[in-house]
């Protein structure tokens, strides 16, 4: 267990006022980028390469990828969020903006699997699901609040395609920051969250896994700080017997975690065509709860990547056990599906 001694000096660190004030996590395209998105769009199709075999070099952006690469360095070692907007929904079906975001994503890094499915452009919609009873639910399947968490992955990134009737808020919040607070004001708790967790898989383990994972919540590494969070899986492992119990002094550090993120978080709302990128080893989201659209296709959408990324390879042990996971799901990667009826049928991811 690596543990810092002190704060963090990092361009992570971030306060909700930097972003609010400091726009330059935010992209708008301009028609020059737009242009080269068709001509891309356009070239994977001449090449019948789609999801998820396409690559950057089926899909490319001689100038725009000069762009993405600073995106990706502002990911990996500055603020770790990038927010890209302007994409014009009106131009695009499902499927095309589909490609468009995965085209993207491929010049930042390697798409990988969200699910035992092989699923590796994942539906953030409301599937009817409760995640509170069903423990092969997810959170994104619901309309219901999402506590703050990060995904199993280095670089998430979300396409909206749809936006609520109402709610449906997007909140983010810098770990960095929960993690420079806890060390100022009660770092034998933050001690607490540099020992390990067990971390329901929720039934998504592969064959002789056992069904919960251990990584610790805070992790020092070679120069960087890894987060990894999701209290509730935390809390749903406690289902298995022999996970051991948490103890008084593991729930008063988590219940400061949460408090921290609720007092430190960033909000805001997703357009048709925004697309989030984060880095999940610094930043946590989160999303409120919703009203949808009774109509199937206004119903609140959005797409989701999971990236791993060059600069970001070097990653603790304590989150290897994890990505076993991913590389189990990778083996049969499947094609994305857009047609709400199918997603229902073949799918409860």
């Amino acid at each position: 267990m690596n543990m810092l001694a002190e704060p963090l000096q990092s361009p992570a660190a971030w306060r909700s006022a930097e972003l609010a004030s400091n726009k330059r996590w935010i992209y708008r395209l301009t028609p020059d980028d737009l242009a080269e998105l068709d001509a891309a769009l356009a070239e994977s199709k001449r090449q019948n390469v789609g999801v998820p075999v396409l690559r950057k070099e089926h899909f490319p952006l001689p100038r725009l990828s000069r762009t993405l690469a600073g995106f990706l360095k502002e990911l990996e070692e500055g603020l770790g969020i990038v927010l890209v907007r302007g994409l014009p929904m009106d131009r695009y079906s499902k499927q095309d903006a589909g490609t468009i975001f995965w085209g993207l994503g491929a010049h930042f890094g390697r798409a990988v699997a969200q699910n035992a499915y092989g699923d590796v452009l994942g539906h953030v919609r409301d599937l009817g699901k409760d995640w509170t009873k069903d423990m092969t639910a997810r959170g994104y399947q619901t309309t219901a609040h999402q506590p703050f968490h990060n995904d199993s992955c280095d670089v998430v990134g979300l396409l909206c395609l749809r936006t609520a009737k109402q709610g449906g808020l997007s909140s983010i919040v810098s770990s960095v920051s929960i993690h420079n607070e806890m060390m100022k004001t009660r770092p034998d708790l933050a001690r607490v969250l540099y020992a390990p967790f067990c971390v329901d898989r929720r039934g998504e383990q592969a064959a002789g896994d056992t069904p919960y994972y251990v990584t610790s919540i805070f992790n020092y590494h070679r120069g960087r700080l890894f987060n990894r969070f999701n209290r509730m899986y935390i809390e749903s492992a406690q289902r298995f017997p022999e996970v051991p119990r948490l103890s008084a002094e593991q729930k008063e550090a988590l219940d400061l975690f949460d408090a921290l993120c609720l007092e430190l978080r960033f909000d805001m709302d997703f357009n048709p065509g925004d697309m989030q990128f984060l880095n999940n080893y610094v930043m946590l989201h989160s999303r409120t709860g919703y009203e949808d659209y009774p109509e199937p296709d206004r119903k609140r959408h959005l797409l989701r990547l999971w990236l791993f990324t060059p600069g970001l390879a070097d990653i603790p042990d304590s989150l290897r056990m994890r990505y076993r996971d991913m590389d189990a799901w990778q083996q049969n990667p499947k094609p994305p599906i857009y047609k709400f009826e199918e997603i229902m049928n073949i799918s409860t991811h």
